[in-house]
């Protein structure tokens, strides 16, 4: 079920003869909406998943749509290969996808024992690689940066003295490893104790931080005037990584705050649309619980 699917369609005030780009295709929920829009416009649906592209390609039959396999990051190269150098309007939605959590063996949850890959591309190092091969300190670094977790160092340290009994092979290991480090009142009180280290560990094995400030910034250079830029995030990292670079785009001034006026002459490239992030009404949080943590913000070139 796709998140704030409304809002999105309503943000990215979509043209019936423009070409957008939805990046991160999925089940194609998103990608479908807007396509349905448009007459002799087009939409591109990217995804870095193999099993989502088949997907996509099922559901987007027959509408103006092209599914191509690449990760928004490279969205450029991808779109330069359709012979596609502007976009009218541009959509990321940066939440695992229901397929990969539903698809208990491709190990993203914690909540189902399965092989530990929890690669989007399903190509390139897997979790258990990170997991079995990472040194205390880069594990502990990886679990306090991206998962925020505060039991980081007794985490790295139970997984570093189980992986020497035996290597992680599962989810169900990992996550029993991750809740006996962690003490017992935490433990009583959080019914899932392993969550912020999951996070943590499929961020690192994907790039995702790398891939989303790559890809903001190739995305936006191809919007045209009056584009809009919408993007979901689910987790305060992704969050603070859009927050401040729709900021950015949206200042005119970079002088240093000491200068009593403006030197650099600068323009703002950007408008913000969503002063606040946009969260799920009652109703959806009622019927999806994926939309529990979604924030969308949106921009517009100017």
């Amino acid at each position: 079920m796709s998140v704030l699917l409304e809002e999105c369609i309503q943000g990215l005030a979509i043209q019936p003869d423009g070409i957008y780009l939805d990046g991160t295709a999925g089940g194609a929920g998103h990608s479908k909406e807007i396509a349905k829009r448009l007459s002799t416009g087009k939409l591109y649906a990217l995804d870095q998943d193999p099993d989502a592209i088949q997907t996509a390609r099922q559901r987007l039959e027959g509408l103006p749509a092209v599914v191509v396999e690449s990760n928004f990051r490279n969205a450029r190269a991808a779109l330069a290969a359709q012979g596609i150098d502007h976009l009218n309007g541009a959509l990321l939605d940066l939440g695992v996808s229901s397929h990969q959590l539903d698809a208990a063996e491709r190990g993203f949850s914690y909540r189902a024992d399965a092989p530990l890959d929890m690669r989007m591309s399903q190509s390139g190092p897997t979790a258990a690689d990170l997991v079995n091969s990472a040194s205390r300190e880069e594990l502990a670094q990886i679990l306090r940066e991206y998962g925020e977790e505060p039991y980081a160092w007794q985490v790295a340290g139970k997984i570093v003295t189980l992986r020497q009994q035996s290597p992680f092979e599962t989810t169900g290991q990992l996550a029993e490893a991750i809740s006996s480090a962690m003490p017992p009142a935490v433990r009583r009180k959080d019914k899932n104790p392993a969550r912020r280290s999951f996070q943590a560990i499929r961020i690192a094995v994907n790039g995702e931080l790398d891939a989303l400030s790559e890809g903001l910034d190739e995305i936006f250079d191809l919007l045209v005037p009056g584009g809009r830029f919408c993007i979901i995030t689910f987790h305060s990292l992704e969050d603070r990584v859009v927050k401040q670079r729709f900021r950015q785009w949206a200042t005119a001034c970079t002088c240093p705050p000491e200068l009593p006026v403006c030197v650099c002459g600068g323009k703002a490239k950007a408008k913000l649309i969503t002063k606040k992030p946009i969260e799920a009404g009652k109703e959806e949080l009622e019927n999806n619980r994926r939309s529990r943590s979604a924030k969308l913000r949106i921009v517009e070139k100017l």
